[in-house]
């Protein structure tokens, strides 16, 4: 099943549509340096599946979606706005938002603060946003004024370069990747989860631009990559999942992230209609083929479960 390209909100964000337009639709966001592709083989399972449309978006400074302006900067919270309105670009009062990872951390958060826009809540090895105690904040202010104080690398004027930590496999000098397996070898290598190359493969090709120097390009912005001028208290944090009054399925995987917040069993504790399930799996379960079908059943499962549907 192929998607759809959209473009939603005077070309502010890129999207990839899979389902009939008439469908009920679900809105995906995904995980931080990664974009919409990351739904690629999980989207067409539930659009069979559950009979829906799903539109993952390109967050902004991810994928085909524009960066923001000089000074600008990616909070988490910056883009609550942005996912707003885009349910209002595609006439959604309400709808299913599906998360993973930071993608997860958004949804959370518009599930919190706009709580009439949000029928069901999915979240893929991610919940709210990460925290630091209130004695690290001016260590973690610091570490990001100095980042954004440095002057960018060579060769980097001009284009869409963001990167991941320690891609360096197969750039030249010039910078760039001579191929497209060189960026997938440079994902794996250097990202901050692990990921094999079948897994990466969709999201670093969405992520990549070929240049006039015969190179492929990053396309995401550089500065995501950067250290959050601030984040929030676990205090603040666990205010905030308690606001949530939609239904929640949290799959956290055996081999993701999740295991290593501190405040998650509070933080579960707090969500009135969660339901979490352990799933075998990466960081990128969704995206993982001998996972998908084992992640499409339980989001199915569970829907099922909360609406009374029978798809049999």
């Amino acid at each position: 099943m192929r998607p759809r390209t959209l473009v939603l909100g005077d070309d502010r964000l890129a999207a990839l549509s899979w389902g009939e337009e008439g469908a009920p639709t679900w809105v995906a966001l995904h995980g931080w340096l990664d974009n919409a592709a990351t739904f690629s083989r999980l989207a067409p399972a539930l659009v069979t599946a559950l009979g829906i449309r799903l539109v993952a978006l390109d967050l902004p400074g991810h994928g085909h979606s524009p960066h923001r302006g000089a000074r600008a900067d990616y909070p988490l919270w910056g883009y609550v706005p942005d996912v707003l309105d885009a349910l209002d670009v595609l006439d959604l009062r309400a709808t299913t938002l599906v998360g993973h990872s930071m993608g997860a951390g958004v949804a959370t958060l518009i599930a919190a603060a706009a709580t009439e826009r949000v029928d069901r809540l999915v979240l893929i090895d991610g919940l709210a946003s990460t925290t630091s105690e209130p004695d690290e904040t001016v260590t973690q202010l610091q570490a990001a004024l100095r980042a954004r104080r440095r002057p960018p690398p060579p060769h980097s004027a001009g284009r869409s370069a963001g990167r991941s930590a320690g891609d360096s496999a197969g750039r030249s000098a010039s910078g760039g990747y001579a191929s497209i397996d060189d960026a997938v070898a440079a994902r794996v290598r250097g990202g901050v989860t692990r990921i094999d190359a079948d897994t990466a493969r969709p999201i670093v090709e969405r992520n990549l631009v070929s240049c006039e120097d015969g190179r492929y390009h990053w396309r995401t912005d550089r500065r995501l990559v950067q250290p959050s001028l601030l984040r929030w208290s676990p205090a603040q944090m666990l205010a905030t999942v308690a606001a949530i009054r939609a239904p929640v399925l949290l799959l956290q995987a055996t081999g993701g992230v999740l295991n290593e917040r501190p405040y998650l069993g509070e933080a579960c504790r707090r969500i009135d209609r969660l339901e979490r399930r352990i799933v075998s799996g990466g960081h990128h379960l969704h995206l993982e083929r001998v996972r998908v079908a084992q992640v499409t059943s339980e989001i199915v499962r569970w829907h099922q479960s909360i609406t009374g549907e029978s798809l049999s």
